[in-house]
């Protein structure tokens, strides 16, 4: 797979841009090369829906005159020293920013870890299909399943390569790797649907396709008879599968651009408790073999594991160059690249597992509601209000009893998060995880 990627005639290419840049007016300038290569296919009860492939090389300059700024983008033959005076001839004519700029020079990567992102295993269309066709067949298999709402398995790679005027040059590869099924269960009304998927940096590391099929069947299958619940108060108990999305709720309410624009609830919240003594939030970008791990960041500069959430209390902001000048701080190497714009973003993050298992958790409980998929959009972070369509099962006793359908869960962030407990099943093969969560005093919608 790696023979794909010509990574020194993108490296040669990005440095004569910055080059270019700077002799066209720039004061300073970046380059970057976005690569990505993928084959996928997908099929469904029995017969092949579509093989997909897919290269692409997007190449963007960056370039600073004093503290206007401008990009553009480009192809890989495109000719540097027009796309370079093109550039800086965009930016002559913008309004200043006093936050722009590149990453200062003492915050560059020195050297570039190797953090085993890239497994050269390459994997024909024909294994994909053949892995695609297994997970459907076993799911197909089990009792119960009706229909398949298809299968698919893929292979790629992805990468980025930098170059800034301040003389910082890097580049690395990264490949992933997934199998994912979905069925129905039942008949007519009484139909219900679930997946199950496995997705990783290094081939061999994958779930067996029959493994995603059978799990992906009893999924559905337990869904059967689904009803509702009765409205009122509840403790919900998160799923990890959900449970990483309250994860991407924290990361959200604690970006640093959305401290800057105003339109996170925690936004003033720094040094404060903002969730319960139980709650630990890392985020680490030079784990190994992680799923979002990067050896720097979209502006050069390495990220070290920081603990944003500690025991409760908030300690850090996401922050990319531009938006840590906004907010008088320095980055702390999140910046991520998307073509010419750099935003902070998570890493590997990851909400920290507590002691009691999801098993004692529930047994626990007289009454409250498992969830395993929510759906909607009813998320506020400029307030925190919080309201998602949900499904799962009825804890009643101390044990997931009927499954439920059709109900809406309903609270606030702000609350949610301070009455919140981890469970000890964090999975750390996600690049936002979560272990299972119960959170106390939600609010539920049903008959």
């Amino acid at each position: 797979m790696n023979d794909s990627i010509d990574t020194g005639r993108l490296t040669d290419l990005v440095a004569r841009l910055v080059e270019a840049a700077g002799k066209a007016g720039a004061d300073a300038a970046d380059a970057v090369a976005v690569m990505g290569r993928s084959t996928s296919v997908s099929v469904r009860l029995g017969k092949v829906e579509s093989t997909e492939a897919a290269e692409s090389d997007d190449i963007s300059l960056r370039v600073f005159v004093g503290r206007k700024v401008a990009s553009v983008g480009a192809t890989a033959s495109s000719d540097p020293a027009r796309l370079a005076e093109r550039a800086v001839a965009m930016a002559r004519v913008s309004p200043e920013d006093p936050y722009q700029g590149l990453a200062d020079p003492d915050r560059l990567a020195r050297t570039i870890r190797d953090l085993d992102l890239f497994d050269p295993t390459t994997v024909s269309a024909d294994e994909l299909r053949e892995t695609a066709l297994a997970a459907e067949e076993t799911a197909l298999a089990y009792k119960g399943v009706t229909n398949s709402g298809g299968s698919a398995a893929s292979a790629g790679l992805g990468g980025l390569v930098l170059a800034t005027t301040d003389g910082f040059l890097g580049q690395y590869v990264a490949s992933r790797f997934s199998r994912s099924v979905s069925v129905v269960a039942g008949e007519g009304t009484a139909m219900e649907r679930d997946y199950d998927y496995s997705s990783r940096l290094y081939y061999g590391e994958l779930d067996a396709p029959e493994t995603i099929g059978r799990k992906a069947a009893e999924r559905a299958v337990k869904r059967l008879g689904a009803r509702k619940a009765r409205t009122g108060p509840v403790t919900v108990v998160y799923d990890p599968r959900v449970a990483r999305g309250i994860a991407g709720h924290i990361a959200g309410a604690i970006n640093g651009a959305s401290v800057a624009r105003k339109t996170s609830f925690l936004r003033d919240r720094m040094g404060e408790q903002v969730a319960s003594a139980a709650i630990t939030v890392t985020d680490d970008p030079l784990k190994l073999r992680g799923q979002a791990s990067r050896p720097f960041d979209g502006e050069g500069v390495e990220g070290q594991a920081l603990t944003m959430v500690d025991r409760g209390v908030l300690r850090h902001w996401f922050l990319s160059t531009s938006v840590a000048r906004e907010l008088g701080l320095t980055t702390n190497g999140r910046g991520s690249r998307a073509a010419s714009s750099v935003n902070p973003t998570s890493t590997n993050l990851a909400i920290e597992p507590g002691e009691v298992t999801p098993q004692d958790m529930i047994r626990a409980l007289k009454s409250g509601f498992y969830v395993t998929e929510v759906f909607g959009h009813g998320v506020d972070m400029v307030t925190g209000e919080y309201s998602r369509g949900a499904s799962g099962y009825w804890i009643e006793n101390g044990e997931l009893t009927w499954p439920v359908s059709e109900v809406t869960i309903a609270g606030n962030l702000k609350d949610m998060f301070m009455r919140m407990t981890p469970a000890s099943d964090l999975d750390r093969n996600f690049g936002t995880a979560a272990p299972t969560l119960l959170v106390e005093g939600m609010t539920l919608a049903g008959s």
